[in-house]
Parts: structure tokens; sequence; C-alpha cells
């Protein structure tokens, strides 16, 4: 896992909470959804709006700004008004930690 970085223990965040992380100078949220761990580019492919202002529900997280949902596993927009998808990054789980790939 040498191209992976720790950045949260495994039980840290809740089904449907988030954490803000910066990785590589890339600003990124952890989301549980449901007890999954995903990680997506912070900032909405809509506006310039995090969606850390935003709730995870149903595997998807929503932009509070315009009420865009992103599917959190493919990044890929489910509803208007964006129409471009955010960046998805590969996470792993191991040794009580949860790890992302950037």
């Amino acid at each position: 896992m040498s191209d992976f970085v720790a950045i949260a223990a495994d039980d840290e965040l809740k089904p449907a909470q988030m954490k803000r992380v910066v990785v590589d100078g890339k600003r990124l949220l952890l989301c549980n959804a449901n007890g999954t761990h995903y990680v997506v580019d912070e900032i909405c492919s809509h506006e310039d709006y995090s969606l850390y202002l935003g709730c995870i529900k149903d595997g998807r997280i929503k932009c509070s700004l315009h009420g865009s949902y992103f599917d959190l596993a493919t990044g890929r927009p489910t509803c208007e008004p964006a129409d471009e998808p955010i960046r998805t990054y590969e996470v792993k789980v191991a040794d009580g930690q949860v790890w992302v790939r950037v």
C-alpha cells in the first residue's frame, strides 16, 4: 500500500458522516455511506461549492447549493443541474485505518 495514504481511523465516521482531508494538495471528502467508505473531490462540479455542506443519502452526496446528487461510487451526477461527474478515489480499509490513493 505504498501509494495509499491513511486519512482516518476506520471507526472515526458514523454512517452519513463526512470528513474533509487534504492529500497532495487536493481537497477531498471521506464519506461513510451505510458503513462503506468513499473518497470524492470536495468541490461540486457544477459550482465552486463544498459538498461538505451537503448530506449523504442512499449512497449519494447532495450539494446543498443547487440540490444536485452525485453517486459516491462513480462520481456521476444523478440529477440536474450538475452534468459533470466529481472525481472518485480508490479506498481501502486495513490495519484500523481508511486509506486513499490519489
